[in-house]
């Protein structure tokens, strides 16, 4: 990795790191005080900040840390849309996209700018979460060690992208017109499609799970739930629909054992409904032995929750688990019934970048 003298001292800052907020300032104050430890020299990154239309102190803890506060007219319209406004408002050869709910390591910018300094050829790279959340939470432990778990799992060469810790050239990411933001208004899959476009442009992407940032959001069994399936499985199965991929092995939770595994949970829960609509224990036991089949494919997930947090915690967390390949299963097969009534993606224009930072709160 270059050392700090060897990474380019140029007049334009070599990243621009975008973070999109909306009515969270408790969090984004401890994102930026995160991005100010920052080990990479300040001349070499610019921060700018997209308000994405808050009510609270967002604005004002934006503007006590960034180079520049950025608005979106008439927010709240989603992450995809501020973090489109702040790319096509950067100076530096490289986008950074960090979410205002995660402190990233003091080492992260410049694991970086170091990866794209060692490859031109390097189009994205993303990270993960690092293994302590910021929240105690059985759910929050559970959903931010998944991640983490994940993304190891992949490290490499990737076909999609993630924007909570993830970085692109700007010139690759304005030629394909960046995050669509009409069709995900709302936090949602913005990256991952932007992830199988890049890949369609001829673009390389890495995963270095090595890239890491803290994450402070506090999850519940509802926001779990109601994001797997409104914000995830549906738009996602849309997405594999419309690109004809539905079969084909895929990248993280669409590997071919993911979706072996979540055609269980879709066999497993039929199963129960059988045994107690009919009364016959059959339907119970194969509902059970979908249940079990499910516990021995995530079996080194669990002894890896052990090895982080103990066999109490990993045992905690089968129940929710399990929950996650129904949910999916039941978002993946209410995209399909419903598939026929969503428009197909219109193909982005590149998007055009502004000349200047000027705007409200700029400094």
């Amino acid at each position: 990795m270059p050392t700090h003298a060897e990474l380019p001292a140029v007049a334009a800052p070599l990243l621009s790191v975008i973070v999109p907020a909306y009515q969270c300032a408790a969090m984004l104050q401890a994102c930026l005080s995160g991005l100010a430890r920052s080990d990479l020299p300040r001349a070499i990154w610019e921060l700018l900040v997209v308000d994405d239309g808050s009510t609270d102190d967002t604005p004002r803890v934006a503007e006590r840390g960034a180079d520049a506060v950025l608005s979106v007219m008439n927010g709240p319209r989603g992450p995809a849309r501020a973090r489109n406004l702040g790319a096509q408002a950067a100076r530096g050869r490289v986008l950074v996209f960090i979410d205002a709910d995660v402190v990233v390591a003091s080492t992260t910018l410049t694991g970086f700018a170091a990866r794209f300094t060692e490859d031109p050829a390097l189009a994205a790279i993303f990270g993960a979460y690092d293994d302590n959340p910021a929240d105690p939470g059985i759910v929050s432990q559970y959903r931010n060690l998944l991640h983490r778990y994940v993304h190891m799992q992949h490290a490499g060469d990737a076909q999609t992208f993630w924007a909570g810790c993830g970085a692109v050239r700007r010139d690759a990411f304005l030629a394909v017109g960046g995050f669509d933001a009409e069709r995900y208004p709302r936090p949602q899959i913005e990256d991952i499609e932007l992830g199988y476009r890049l890949r369609a442009h001829g673009e390389r992407i890495v995963l270095d799970p090595t890239l890491v940032g803290t994450h402070l959001k506090r999850w519940t069994l509802t926001t779990m739930l109601r994001t797997d399936f409104r914000e995830r499985a549906i738009p996602w199965m849309h997405l594999l629909l419309w690109r004809k991929d539905v079969t084909r092995d895929g990248p993280l939770n669409l590997a071919s054992n993911e979706r072996l595994l979540t055609a269980l949970a879709g066999v497993g829960v039929a199963s129960l409904a059988s045994a107690l609509f009919w009364q016959q224990s059959a339907w119970g036991w194969l509902a059970g032995g979908c249940a079990l089949m499910i516990i021995m494919g995530n079996a080194r997930l669990f002894a890896w929750f052990a090895r982080r947090r103990g066999w109490s915690f990993a045992l905690i967390t089968i129940p929710l688990r399990l929950l996650f390949y129904v949910v999916s299963a039941a978002g993946g097969a209410w995209a399909v019934l419903t598939h026929a009534w969503h428009a197909a993606p219109v193909p982005l224009s590149p998007l055009r970048p502004t000349a200047d930072l000027h705007s409200p709160g700029s400094r």
